[in-house]
């Protein structure tokens, strides 16, 4: 659904590439013209693409979460990464013929629609909004091989700790973490299709993180009641992110 303008949604994005790279005040000008050109909303727990459709267009969140996903000819889906206010789903993705990923909401959403020719243009208009979209994808490569290794090599108790903790960071460079405590819409089931586990194996990892003083989950409201140890316990280092590397 077109929704015209959108206020100050700009900003999470502005965030989100400037902690990447520092954009000069030539390139935020540029993102806020091109962002608010179109904006687009979508409802709870509905596809914005799919998985062998056409990528005509690159698509930026300004609020709301979405994740992509696959679903193996079983039926079985994996979760393959979150995508956060601020975050692009994959520029320069219209260079592909087909994806080979699906993107669903989590939460109602509203998120900029850019086709090929005004990506290009937005990106030829100003060095560092190249360099910081350029710096995103590369963000996001590494992000995808530290989820490889949670899946490949950390425990039950490692996975949801870690994955925590990088939605911790993430949400905290956009601005949207309150103190120690962020929204967290995802359920146990869309959990357990990230970490690799089944719900039954989730819930218990969330009660044992519970039980020894970490976190406190409730009402859709997660609290980290100490950092450190949660980092320890997950084996994280926030170097993969890339963040602040101006």
């Amino acid at each position: 659904m077109f929704v015209g303008t959108e206020g100050d949604s700009v900003q999470p994005v502005l965030r989100r590439l400037n902690a990447l790279r520092r954009l000069s005040e030539a390139g935020v000008s540029a993102i806020k013209m091109a962002v608010r050109h179109r904006i687009l909303k979508a409802a709870a727990r509905e596809d914005l693409v799919r998985e062998g459709d056409r990528p005509d267009s690159v698509r930026v969140l300004l609020s709301g979460w979405a994740f992509r996903y696959r679903i193996l000819v079983d039926g079985r889906r994996q979760i393959v990464n979150f995508i956060l206010p601020g975050d692009s789903c994959d520029a320069h993705i219209y260079l592909f013929s087909r994806l080979d990923y699906s993107i669903a909401t989590l939460t109602p959403v509203v998120y900029c629609e850019l086709d090929r020719e005004s990506f290009e243009q937005l990106v030829s208009s100003d060095r560092s909004v190249a360099e910081a979209f350029y710096c995103e994808t590369l963000a996001a490569n590494s992000i995808q091989r530290e989820w490889t290794i949670n899946l490949g090599r950390r425990d039950a108790l490692e996975r949801v700790a870690h994955l925590i903790c990088e939605l911790y960071e993430r949400l905290r460079t956009v601005g949207l973490v309150d103190k120690d405590t962020f929204f967290l819409p995802a359920t146990q089931t869309d959990l357990a299709d990230a970490t690799g586990l089944s719900t039954v194996h989730l819930n218990r990892t969330l009660q044992e993180l519970r039980g020894s003083g970490l976190i406190t989950l409730k009402d859709r409201n997660l609290t980290i009641h100490d950092f450190q140890a949660l980092s320890n316990t997950a084996m994280f280092n926030p170097n993969y992110l890339h963040l602040d590397r101006k």
